[in-house]
């Protein structure tokens, strides 16, 4: 139960968290296209919208692999 709860949080926080580090981007260069255009690597983040950046990411990540542990052990 406690996994499950664990799961949505990282989820939903590390989708909030990236999306917070790609606003601060924005904010500052007001380059919009490179958001859009995402696969072209446009972005000059500054270290601390990278690493807010990689923290949402990685929260994320952690919570497909919660997800995958319990699929695997139920």
């Amino acid at each position: 139960m406690y996994l499950a709860i664990l799961e949505v949080f990282l989820f939903w926080g590390g989708l909030l968290v990236f999306l917070v580090s790609l606003a601060m981007y924005a904010g500052r260069t007001k380059d919009f296209k490179s958001l859009i255009e995402f696969w072209k690597p446009t972005m000059e983040m500054t270290r601390k919208e990278f690493n807010v950046n990689r923290a949402g990411l990685f929260m994320m990540i952690g919570a497909v692999a919660i997800r995958l542990v319990v699929f695997v052990t139920y």
